[in-house]
């Protein structure tokens, strides 16, 4: 059976619901209304709760259509990163919402809004598992917050090599709102005498610690950036503009 042609159980459709609907990290009710109306979905309740909202509008398509497609239409509609231009913020918390209900389903969002197939977790302890060990592991090694957040939603599905990649291009995102400019790479550090002298004070947060680095080229900047993430980001985030 194609996955599109699979239907989603009653506790996964309630988990996704939640997810998309949370109060505090999930779509806002004209969000929901939208996405329902342009994807030609029925909206039983729109008084309701807004996961409560979502459970019955997915219930009701799911039972008419006999299969999932409309609902997954609907999480990558509403996880389109374009959406979020004016919030960035609120993508990745969203994601990792979704991305721990889809876990029991086999599925994950990616940092393109994509979906696509994981190994399906079978507990909570297993969707979370991997998740909780590198966030310990930062947290014992004194990350800035920051980099928690940033990381979490690759953690739920398991792919450490996109968590290091996302957090460390979030770095360039910190210095352009601490120095107030729009250059990007090697120009954003070249652009600002400040961030050119505070780029030295690298070298006592990278773990090897290598002189070398007090005044690295751009690739050896890049190299370092690749190997000590957290570090780094959270010298970023602390680091005065």
């Amino acid at each position: 059976m194609s996955p599109l042609e699979k239907q989603f159980s009653q506790s996964e459709l309630e988990a996704i619901a939640a997810a998309l609907g949370d109060t505090s990290e999930g779509l806002t009710g004209s969000e929901i209304g939208h996405i329902l109306a342009t994807l030609k979905m029925a909206d039983p309740n729109p008084d309701m709760t807004k996961w409560k909202r979502l459970h019955n509008a997915f219930v009701e398509r799911q039972n008419y259509s006999q299969n999932r497609r409309a609902i997954l239409e609907f999480i990558r509609q509403a996880m389109k990163p374009e959406r979020y231009a004016k919030y960035p913020e609120r993508f990745e918390p969203m994601r990792a919402n979704v991305n721990r209900a889809l876990a029991f389903s086999g599925l994950a969002v990616d940092a393109a809004g994509q979906i696509y197939a994981v190994d399906r977790a079978q507990t909570l302890s297993e969707a979370q598992r991997r998740a909780n060990e590198l966030r310990a592991d930062l947290t014992t090694r004194g990350v800035h917050p920051d980099v928690l957040r940033f990381c979490r939603a690759e953690l739920v599905a398991d792919n450490y090599f996109h968590a290091v990649l996302e957090a460390t291009k979030s770095i360039a995102d910190k210095l352009r709102v601490k120095s107030g400019l729009s250059e990007d790479g090697a120009k954003l550090v070249d652009a600002s005498p400040k961030l050119q002298r505070s780029v030295k004070s690298i070298t006592y947060l990278l773990p090897s610690h290598r002189p070398s680095v007090i005044n690295p080229d751009h690739d050896s900047l890049r190299r370092a950036l690749l190997r000590d993430a957290g570090p780094l980001l959270s010298w970023a985030a602390k680091s005065p503009s």
